[in-house]
């Protein structure tokens, strides 16, 4: 395994030494000088997926690094839109189930719980599920036999889209994730407040598509600019994503969901508005 010791050699720029800091000691570091690095970066190699995953638990990494063929790869840098769009999808998933909280059919945050195959290493920005059974090893999430997220959420904001939808090919793989939102924010200079976000919903009840496309179901610009500068005004309700209670409880070995409150029944659709999303994002920058 190749990455960064505690001697820097003489030759070696110092932004190197601090980039190597973030996978040796999980330091990430101004004077790495990030802004200048284009992704995806190859943060080590040689590394074993064991290796890989004690380090992004310890260093309590998600949606950045990536494991891929002995490489960890950086794709996304932490920044405040990112994590703030994170939580904001992820509360409107907690809050429109929460109707269910306390019963057999609960919905439960794994968050970016790790997830593995033979080949890649990768964690979800947030992901969910009901409690399901076991799966027939070596299917299973953890590349054993516990069973995978009914529906994932990943956020971009460094991150390029290109390899945002290739991810979508990982998750939503036969027998994987069964609904998968996108969200990206277009970037901004540092201090300034993003204007354009766009989001999308992949279901495979819409169809499991081709190696090279994945069934969308619905997408839409829900930041305050678009892609040519024209200002949107979103109001509440203007733009949602509507999850069905079908694809939140697939897979499950009984009544689908099991023993539900009325609000969220099988033909239920679960709403999740994207105005509070956007609010979030944008009140993030609010200081007073």
């Amino acid at each position: 395994m190749h990455y960064a010791s505690d001697t820097v050699p003489e030759r070696m720029p110092d932004c190197f030494f601090y980039r190597n800091l973030w996978w040796n000691k999980g330091e990430f570091s101004e004077k790495a000088k990030w802004e200048e690095v284009t992704l995806p970066y190859v943060l080590a190699t040689d590394v074993t997926i064991e290796e890989y995953e004690q380090r992004t638990e310890k260093f309590n990494i998600h949606g950045c690094w990536e494991w891929s063929d002995g490489k960890v790869i950086i794709y996304e840098l932490p920044s405040m839109p990112h994590e703030v769009c994170i939580s904001a999808v992820s509360g409107e998933i907690s809050n429109a189930c929460r109707h269910v909280r306390g019963t057999p059919a609960q919905i439960y945050g794994f968050g970016a719980t790790r997830t593995c195959d033979r080949n890649r290493g990768k964690k979800a920005d947030a992901s969910f599920r009901p409690v399901k059974p076991a799966v027939t090893a070596p299917n299973g999430s953890d590349g054993n036999d516990f069973p995978w997220p009914n529906l994932v959420v990943e956020v971009a904001y460094s991150e390029t889209l290109d390899h945002v939808e290739e991810s979508l090919r990982y998750w939503l793989s036969p027998g994987r994730a069964h609904d998968c939102i996108i969200v990206k924010i277009d970037p901004v200079p540092q201090g300034q407040v993003p204007v354009r976000m766009r989001a999308w919903h992949y279901c495979i009840s819409a169809g499991r598509g081709t190696r090279n496309i994945v069934p969308l179901v619905n997408e839409f610009e829900f930041g305050t600019r678009d892609d040519t500068g024209a200002q949107l005004n979103i109001t509440q309700g203007t733009y949602i994503i509507n999850i069905s209670s079908r694809c939140l409880y697939h897979d499950l070995k009984q009544p689908t969901p099991p023993s539900p409150p009325i609000q969220i029944s099988q033909n239920a659709t679960i709403p999740l508005d994207f105005y509070f999303v956007q609010r979030a994002i944008i009140q993030a920058y609010n200081i007073y």
